[in-house]
């Protein structure tokens, strides 16, 4: 990265190797972790992005309010989601938009209305299955619940509580056919975790934990997240095993880039807005007023270019010189399964962001695309991979094609590499967040 960013982001070190991090990618790493501790719910990570970027002197806009001034460092959340931006003192309708995007859900276990259950003496709960979790990774691990209460008045409450909740697999010796068919789950019958001996009250519960009133909870979004706490390993301390990474990940990423760029000495006269939006629901599809095909993005770039002085027609013209960039974690290729990767575009753990490539679009990378960010990247000194799938393996999608639908921007996709993606515990390189997190900053910066 430039010189610009040493003064506000001390990790600008490179690791010597990944196999070796610096201690700089160490220190990236482990706020990544505690990033993704305070982050159990999308309303968590929200809440936790809020607080870094009022550390940094953002201040919050309200989406029922008037927004006569967006120059300066501003952000505004709905739902589950958040946009921020950093706008220069001379931005006006010509202004283009730098766009990180990412999201802040993750596969889970979401609490039903009417939770309550129970069989054998047990106390269950009632969850519906969220996403595409890899269901037997839920299975033998403590378990949080965490989300928002919608409370009488129309009062919102985060609530998070301790372990709680387990899954408890069936034995080996009541289930003999497991070791050579394998395991089978049934999402309903074999996916209610257990809460308690005897009766629990599960909303009091949560009630209890938020420190409101049971009859004052009138609505809730509620999900399962693993309880065990982030951790460095390896022979040389080279992973990071977490939660959420899938993709907190991308979203902690885009936040300290921002951050960095917001306090920057070195933006020109003509540089561009630097955005980041994390929207809820991708795991689901992104259709939601908070997700991606919703128009929470749309709404606010609108509002800002009418601030700005601007009208239809200059919106539309600073749209065609803007780009995004949607951040979402890849797939490395695994050691134990060769056969299901490309055999030649092989993403590693530790060499930089991949550029998520796909014939098809589910990806939604071109050529103008790639120049840009490589580009970015090269300035940055971070390495670059690419990753595009196997023939036979169809491709996964992210919030790229949907945001290059609806606004008309080129848009990148990438991320960092993981293994064990949609697990309830995944993995990434200790060197790779603060990769991503350079070479965003280098983008955003223009």
């Amino acid at each position: 990265m430039t010189d610009a960013f040493s003064a506000q982001d001390p990790l600008t070190d490179a690791p010597s190797t990944p196999a070796r991090p610096s201690p700089a990618a160490r220190a990236a790493a482990e706020d990544l972790g505690a990033f993704v501790a305070a982050s159990p719910s999308s309303f968590h990570a929200c809440a936790e992005a809020a607080r870094r970027l009022e550390d940094a002197g953002f201040t919050r806009l309200e989406e029922d309010a008037d927004w006569p001034e967006v120059r300066g460092n501003r952000y505004v959340i709905r739902d589950g989601a958040i946009i921020a931006w950093s706008a220069p003192p001379q931005a006006d309708a010509a202004t283009p938009w730098r766009i990180v995007g990412s999201h802040t859900d993750s596969p889970a276990l979401k609490l039903k209305p009417n939770p309550q259950l129970g069989a054998e003496g047990f106390a269950q709960v009632g969850v519906e299955v969220y996403g595409g979790p890899l269901l037997n990774s839920w299975l033998d691990r403590e378990l949080r619940l965490a989300g928002r209460l919608a409370l009488r008045g129309g009062e919102e409450v985060l609530v998070a509580t301790g372990p709680v909740l387990r899954l408890p697999q069936l034995a080996v010796h009541l289930d003999r056919g497991v070791t050579k068919d394998g395991l089978t789950l049934d999402p309903q019958r074999h996916m209610q975790p257990v809460i308690g001996l005897g009766p629990v009250d599960v909303l009091g519960l949560l009630a209890q934990a938020a420190g409101v009133a049971k009859d004052d909870v009138l609505g809730y979004d509620v999900v399962t997240v693993d309880a065990q706490a982030p951790a460095v390993f390896g022979a040389h301390e080279e992973f990071l095993a977490s939660a959420r990474l899938d993709n907190l990940s991308s979203m902690h990423a885009e936040v300290e880039a921002l951050i960095a760029v917001a306090g920057s000495s070195s933006r020109s006269a003509g540089a561009p807005i630097a955005l980041m939006v994390a929207n809820d629901h991708e795991e689901v599809g992104s259709a939601s007023r908070s997700g991606a095909a919703g128009p929470f993005l749309e709404d606010v770039l609108v509002r800002m270019h009418t601030a700005l002085g601007g009208d239809d027609a200059s919106r539309r013209r600073a749209l065609a010189s803007s780009i995004v960039v949607s951040a979402d974690a890849g797939h490395a290729a695994h050691p134990n399964y060769p056969e299901r990767h490309d055999p030649v575009t092989r993403p590693r753990l530790g060499a930089g962001p991949v550029l998520k490539i796909n014939a098809n679009q589910r990806y939604a990378t071109d050529a103008v695309g790639i120049a840009v960010f490589t580009e970015a990247c090269e300035r940055a000194a971070v390495p670059l991979q690419s990753f595009v799938a196997n023939n036979a393996m169809p491709s996964g999608s992210t919030i790229g094609p949907i945001t290059a639908t609806r606004l008309g921007m080129v848009t990148i996709d990438l991320g960092i590499a993981l293994l064990s993606m949609h697990s309830a515990r995944e993995m990434c390189a200790v060197a790779d967040p603060l990769y991503l997190r350079r070479g965003l900053a280098q983008f955003l910066h223009g």
